[in-house]
């Protein structure tokens, strides 16, 4: 293939970005796979994220196969598996990031107007059929909802994998509680990588050129060159102008999409993809869900040839099997395997909501309600309260989003809700599963600060209940208040002789169990990953070192949203 690298692309403000494009050998016109991202386009993916580079190799050995991976970089896809089916690949270093100038400020306007602005350069090159589709992992899926909302003219298609969509609900603030995720990602994964490094940052292994730019500024100047996540994360609690500005108007997302989701994604790889798929205004879209590590399914023949199917059909023109290809690819999971199936919407129209009831005095969820007057405490930061159905007579599967309705009291003037849905064998033992980048992953998850409790009628539904995060209305010590909390979607097939299991407390999951790292995050993964909720500022003990107190009667029965599945 030609490469061409650090092409100057040139924004509406006059700041110049730099991409490195890759093309086929032939003169031509061919479509553009366009990224925009902070990671650095001259860091190789060995290199920048080596434990992450050596699981995937061991244990999907396809998804290096094939290539020499020189060019493999971080979460966008390997050149010399498009680049010989007749794609240019590019990639752009964004705004304050690898060898791209200018102010670090992420996912604000300015960085989805220069996206915009990459799209419609690649589309009006000389190797261009004028036809771009946005390809990428996380933090360049998730940047394609906001681009695809601008609606550049010669945006073609967007494949979104495991890419959030919502600033706030999705990853900042879960439920209204900070996740540090972010305070640690800028300091790990982007500072690492900030334009002006230069020579205290790395060289690329293909080129020997400087990462980060040929100009090596000092600390003080970098940090006045770049904004502050986890501080305005920390400084603004309710949704307001700066997290609307990071989020996507789904309802002017019109182009056709492949949204792909990642069932172990609970904190950032999950929610957003079932929210873009049901809520983009595309007449033209799909779903595909799997589960595994966060990275590797992107690279192995599965995810290789789904994406090129896609891209072929809509950049193409290829009169292919995309045609047929069903709304919803499920990769059904249980407890030891994966089974594909293929279903017409979501979430699917034969599901069997059920409600399970807690029973307060028996620890029991039940598809009964318990009567009577009860009432359960415990310690907020302590391991909380679980409640679990008998031995399942047979197998069970769950597959969709769920919710939580309770009815809670606090000993001050707030109290933050951690919900563990999960999943227990014969002897007694959890079942987890390697999630996007923790190895031992509970069922799913959901989260709500009692302050944050109140709803929008017109965007929640049954089963996933949405909150306003814009007004805040603390508690009343001692007087209990009515909560619906959403659990992030998920799929299970339980087996006869397993038990479902619910946990609430007042702080994150932990799995018993050794933990796990990666190189590219700062904090051990004891079952949440690098998705906790644990800074003293935004959840101080005079407020969440409570009790926590749960209530029921005739009137007010708590109770677990189910989406049960009926064998067919």
């Amino acid at each position: 293939m030609k490469i061409d690298w650090d092409v100057p692309v040139v924004m509406d403000d006059g700041v110049t970005l730099r991409a490195d494009v890759f093309r086929p050998i032939d003169d031509g016109r061919y479509p553009a796979l366009v990224s925009y991202g902070p990671y650095g386009k001259g860091l190789a993916f060995q290199d920048g994220y080596k434990t992450a580079w050596d699981i995937m190799a061991r244990e999907f050995p396809d998804a290096v196969a094939n290539s020499t991976n020189k060019y493999q970089s971080w979460e966008v896809v390997d050149p010399e598996k498009w680049v010989p089916d007749g794609y240019v690949c590019v990639r752009v270093d964004s705004r304050g990031a690898g060898r791209s100038p200018g102010y670090l400020d992420h996912n604000n306007a300015r960085e989805n107007r220069d996206f915009y602005n990459c799209i419609e350069w690649a589309a009006a090159q000389a190797w261009s059929s004028g036809k771009v589709g946005l390809n990428g992992i996380s933090y360049y899926a998730s940047s394609q909802w906001r681009a695809a909302a601008l609606q550049p003219p010669h945006l073609a298609a967007i494949c979104v994998w495991e890419g959030w969509a919502d600033y706030y609900r999705d990853g900042a603030r879960h439920g209204g509680i900070a996740c540090t995720f972010r305070k640690n990602w800028q300091e790990m994964q982007v500072v690492t990588v900030q334009h002006g490094l230069g020579e205290r940052g790395p060289r690329s292994s293909v080129t020997g050129d400087l990462v980060c730019g040929p100009e090596t500024l000092p600390p003080e100047e970098l940090k006045k060159n770049r904004a502050d996540m986890w501080a305005n994360t920390l400084e603004r609690p309710l949704v307001d102008d700066y997290y609307r500005e990071r989020t996507a108007d789904l309802s002017r997302v019109t182009v056709p999409l492949l949204s792909a989701a990642n069932w172990g994604g609970q904190g950032l790889h999950t929610r957003g993809n079932f929210e873009g798929f049901t809520r983009a205004a595309s007449k033209q879209k799909w779903l595909e869900v799997h589960g595994g590590s966060h990275w590797a399914p992107f690279y192995t023949d599965y995810g290789v040839k789904l994406q090129k199917r896609f891209f072929d059909h809509f950049l193409k023109g290829a009169d292919n099997a995309w045609k047929r290809q069903p709304r919803v690819q499920l990769q059904v999971r249980h407890v030891d395997r994966f089974v594909e199936r293929h279903e017409n919407e979501w979430p699917l129209a034969r599901t069997r909501w059920t409600r399970y009831y807690l029973a307060l005095a028996e620890r029991a969820l039940s598809t009964n309600p318990p009567g009577g007057k009860a009432s359960l405490e415990y310690d907020a930061l302590g391991d909380g309260l679980t409640f679990s159905t008998p031995p399942l007579k047979q197998p069970l599967e769950l597959t969709g989003p769920a919710a939580l309705k309770l009815f809670l009291s606090s000993s001050t003037s707030d109290a933050d809700v951690f919900v563990i849905l999960r999943v227990f064998d014969p002897r007694g033992r959890e079942v987890v599963f390697q999630g996007a980048l923790d190895p031992h992953t509970p069922i799913a998850q959901g989260w709500l600060r009692a302050s944050h409790r109140r709803l929008d009628p017109d965007m929640t539904l049954p089963y996933r209940p949405y909150h306003t995060h814009d007004v805040l209305e603390p508690l009343t010590p001692g007087k209990p208040v009515e909560l619906d909390i959403e659990i992030w979607p998920t799929c299970i097939v339980v087996p006869a002789g397993y038990r479902i299991a619910l946990t609430i407390r007042g702080k994150d999951y932990e799995y018993d169990g050794p933990g796990a790292t990666l190189s590219n995050m700062k904090n051990v993964m004891r079952g949440c990953g690098p998705f906790v909720h644990d800074d003293p500022i935004d959840r101080p003990e005079k407020v969440f070192r409570g009790k926590v107190t749960l209530h029921a009667n005739v009137e007010q029965q708590p109770y677990l949203l189910l989406p049960v599945i009926p064998n067919e």
